[in-house]
């Protein structure tokens, strides 16, 4: 851990020097420390909105050396392969890249003179050693494995030379969704998707959105793998005709892991979905979510309000949810008593007491949001307001005192107001208990390992993307050419040129003009307008921001916010 260069009191002056935190803040972390028994560069992340990749770089920049983002960086085998894997996963370095300089190693504790020298005898060089967040030695650790369709040759070659050399052979799945489990899980994979095809069993993964296909099996294992999946979900394995949703809970490489099954008859079998909940909650980190400064300091105010409403909108797969775990991770103290209420339970948190919406027993949002408010809660989050009746409950209970948390679907942040007056929520309810409302998309974020910049003119952007016109028009007012940014493809982000995802924001605050504005029941262009005048960044302005700085592509932000 980074505790190993920097002292407990070292992390904590270094947040202080920066203006980071407070000693309020400070008194915070510590009671973290004691009452979780977490590290305290686990508590900093828990508790501050600062991600984990910026305060890498400022513990780089403590003792002084470079700091690398090895999350996205594309490592050769070769190079990768000069520290053997258990030795890299014993000490935690991570030989990146070999110069005129000698070898560039990623490690947690850069000051540790006895692996340094272990390293280079093996090597023949010189190390360079780089200070590397714990998140991405992990991520790097992950790169000593086969690539996917390998392993899967591997399985394939081995039974089939099996099978020839005695009949009878049972098929190896549970090896293969085994492997598929892994493999999905290592490249960060939301879903699996398992399906026939032309007499094949066709695996993709959904990776930052958007579906690949992985690897092509034989159609004849195509039955079998189905048989164990539902095993696995606790389905029943002879019923081929009826949809089925089930689950799976394990630990994976120490990863606490469930999976939500879907299955479904097809005319040419049954497909089998399964996506992948992450109950380890440990990377959700304001900070690492995308927001600029402005609209983090809108939303921490927000927050530190003790009762009202926050609400994030967007439709599925927007990152709602992971907006709202974020800020309730900030929250969970044990001064406070914080209850939620789930369709499913995507996370779970310590400390926080969870219900999973079973429809069976009754227990709807508006059901189980109305006991929870006899349970003496600080902070309810309510995963989706889909209904009259929750609304009501979450607007009511907004207004005794509680802060309430939630999701709706919405297109942007000043539709959501209207969205309550139409289930009959009165509009002086909306004006006094709403208190922040967060609209979001995500877009894929060009691959920092093969990166590269271009020249284009504002007029071929403009007939491009013409939807974008205006905003390229204003955020590069007065240049005829500009850079951007894109990405190759490679070996770290499969090839699309694209590696993980950041959100597209605009941030809704709700003052006194905006309450007398919602009391007055104005449209939602007219409340869209007065928030833009008062300084509300659109979505698409702050999706144009992020590729100005090259994160994104205009390409992606136009394709998202087009959906």
């Amino acid at each position: 851990m980074p505790n190993d260069i920097l002292n407990d009191k070292g992390l904590l002056d270094l947040l202080l020097k920066n203006n980071l935190a407070q000693d309020s803040d400070i008194e915070k972390i510590n009671q973290l420390v004691s009452g979780k028994g977490l590290s305290i560069y686990t508590a900093i992340l828990e508790y501050s909105p600062i991600s984990e990749d910026d305060l890498g770089r400022l513990i780089a920049d403590s003792i002084k050396v470079p700091y690398i983002d090895l999350s996205h960086t594309e490592i050769p085998n070769d190079i990768l392969n000069i520290i053997p894997h258990i030795y890299a996963k014993k000490h935690s370095i991570i030989a990146f890249r070999i110069d005129k300089d000698g070898l560039h190693v990623a490690t947690l504790n850069p000051n540790d003179e006895v692996v340094k020298k272990q390293v280079e005898k093996k090597a023949g060089m010189s190390v360079i050693a780089h200070f590397a967040a714990l998140r991405g030695i992990n991520s790097a650790l992950g790169h000593y494995e086969k690539g996917v369709v390998a392993a899967f040759d591997e399985i394939i070659d081995k039974y089939v030379r099996e099978t020839e050399r005695q009949k009878d052979v049972d098929p190896p799945v549970v090896k293969i969704i085994d492997t598929i489990i892994q493999y999905a899980q290592r490249n960060k994979a939301s879903d699996i998707h398992i399906e026939t095809q032309d007499n094949n069993t066709i695996v993709r993964f959904r990776l930052d959105g958007i579906l690949h296909d992985i690897v092509t099996l034989p159609g004849a294992l195509h039955p079998n793998m189905v048989t164990r999946v539902k095993v696995m979900s606790n389905l029943r394995t002879d019923d081929h005709t009826a949809p089925q949703d089930g689950k799976i809970s394990f630990d994976l490489d120490g990863a606490n892991l469930d999976l939500r099954v879907s299955i479904i008859p097809t005319i040419e079998g049954e497909k089998v979905v399964i996506r992948l909940l992450f109950r380890d909650a440990g990377n959700l980190n304001l900070g690492d979510l995308g927001f600029s400064d402005s609209d983090l300091e809108k939303v921490v105010k927000a927050y530190k309000r003790p009762f009202g409403m926050l609400l994030a909108t967007g439709p599925t797969g927007s990152g709602k949810t992971t907006t709202m775990y974020a800020i309730i991770r900030i929250l969970n103290k044990r001064e406070v008593n914080i209850s939620t209420i789930e369709d499913p339970v995507e996370y779970e948190l310590t400390g926080i007491n969870q219900i999973q919406v079973n429809r069976k027993t009754d227990l709807s949002f508006a059901n189980g949001l109305r006991s929870l408010l006899r349970q003496d809660p600080d902070i309810v989050l309510v995963g989706e307001i889909r209904d009259e009746e929750t609304a009501h409950i979450a607007v009511n209970a907004s207004m005794t005192g509680h802060l309430v948390l939630s999701t709706l679907h919405t297109n942007d942040a000043a539709t959501a107001v209207v969205r309550f007056m139409e289930m009959n929520v009165e509009p002086f309810m909306i004006a006094s208990t709403m208190n922040l409302v967060i609209a979001q998309r995500l877009v894929r974020k060009i691959c920092i390992a093969c990166r590269y910049s271009f020249e284009t003119t504002i007029k071929e952007l403009q007939e491009k993307y013409p939807t974008a016109s205006d905003i390229i028009e204003e955020q590069y007012k007065g240049k005829v050419k500009i850079r951007l940014y894109e990405g190759k493809g490679c070996h770290a982000c499969h090839d699309t040129g694209y590696a993980g995802r950041i959100g597209v924001y605009e941030v809704l605050s709700v003052d006194e003009e905006m309450r007398d504005a919602i009391i007055q029941r104005k449209t939602t262009t007219e409340i869209k307008n007065m928030a833009v005048q008062k300084g509300m960044t659109t979505m698409l302005d702050d999706g144009i921001r992020k590729v100005h700085n090259g994160m994104t592509t205009i390409s992606e932000v136009v394709r998202v916010l087009s959906e």
